[in-house]
C-alpha cells in the first residue's frame, strides 16, 4: 500500500462542488461555544457533501481564523447562514417540508443505527451546546430525538465527534 498524494485524490474545486448534487442533509449548530468545533463540523460537511450549514445563537461565523483552522478552507465550499433563534429556524425548516432530528439523549428517543430515512426526504440534524445540549425547547419542536449509542462511563461526546458519527450514519443510509 501506498498512501496517495494530495493530487492524486481527485477532490472537486469549490465551485464544481457548489454545483455538485448534495445529500440531502442540513446542519444546525445551536450555540457552539468552541471555533474549533464549529470548523470541524465544517470539514466534515465538506466531507459528506452537505447541503447547509445553520449557525444558530452564540455559534461563531466564518470569517474567522480559529474556525478557519480546522475548518480547512470548508467555510467557503459549505453554503452556510447564521440564524439567531433556533426554535424559529426549526419551524421554518418544517415548514419546508424538512425533518428536523435533535442529536440528544431524551426520552423516547431513536438510537442511530435503527433511524430509517424516508425516501425523497430531507433532515436538518440539530447538534447542541458542549456543555447543555440542544435546548429543550429546540427538542420540545423536532420531529425526532436520534441518540447515539454509548457503552462506556462518559455520558456525551465531543461535538465534532458527533457530527462526524451522524452524518456518516446518514449520508450511508442515503447513498448506499
Amino acid at each position: 500500500m501506498r498512501k496517495l498524494k494530495n493530487k492524486e485524490l481527485n477532490r472537486l474545486n469549490i465551485e464544481a462542488f457548489k454545483e455538485a448534487k448534495k445529500t440531502p442533509l442540513i446542519v444546525v449548530l445551536d450555540n457552539i461555544r468552541s471555533l474549533n468545533n464549529i470548523g470541524s463540523v465544517f470539514r466534515t460537511s465538506d466531507a459528506f457533501a452537505i447541503e447547509k450549514i445553520y449557525l444558530c445563537g452564540i455559534t461563531a461565523t466564518p470569517p474567522n481564523k480559529e474556525i478557519h483552522k480546522t475548518a480547512l478552507g470548508a467555510t467557503d465550499s459549505v453554503v452556510w447562514e447564521y440564524v439567531e433563534d433556533t426554535v424559529s429556524l426549526v419551524k421554518k425548516l418544517q415548514e419546508k417540508g424538512v425533518k428536523v432530528l435533535a442529536i440528544e439523549q431524551a426520552e423516547n428517543s431513536v438510537k442511530l443505527q435503527n433511524f430509517i430515512i424516508e425516501e425523497n426526504q430531507k433532515y436538518a440534524v440539530i447538534m447542541g451546546n458542549e456543555v447543555k445540549g440542544v435546548q429543550q425547547e429546540v427538542i420540545n419542536v423536532s420531529d425526532y430525538c436520534v441518540e447515539i449509542p454509548q457503552y462506556g462511563t462518559k455520558h456525551s461526546l465531543n461535538i465534532s465527534v458527533t457530527t462526524g458519527v451522524v452524518l456518516w450514519d446518514l449520508f450511508k443510509k442515503f447513498r448506499f
